[in-house]
């Protein structure tokens, strides 16, 4: 008698609707973390998200993950760090040439 070929059921769910237990199994399996592990899914809309796999005896998860992109906004670069008071590099050579005369 030959084992019957029985495809697992394939989920695609996302991590903040997983079951608690599921989460254990998954930080289980990824104990190290899953940023090595996470892939691009490309959907046909050109939308995207990442996704770990989570396999257990029944069912194959693709676990969507929560990923903060940089998209490039250099929005803190333009806050002032420093006080007015404080000189910069070229601030500071013209003082020195203005000593050196």
């Amino acid at each position: 008698m030959a084992p019957e070929n029985k495809a697992k059921k394939r989920v695609v769910i996302s991590y903040k609707n997983l079951a608690e237990d599921l989460q254990e199994q998954l930080k289980a399996q990824y104990p190290n973390g899953y940023t090595d592990s996470m892939m691009r899914i490309d959907k046909p809309n050109g939308d995207f998200f990442y996704a770990v796999i989570l396999e257990t005896d029944e069912i194959n998860y693709l676990v969507k993950i929560d990923v903060k992109i940089d998209d490039g906004n250099i929005d803190d670069d333009d806050k002032e760090y420093y006080d007015e008071d404080i000189k910069g590099a070229d601030e500071l050579a013209d003082a020195a040439d203005e000593e050196d005369e």
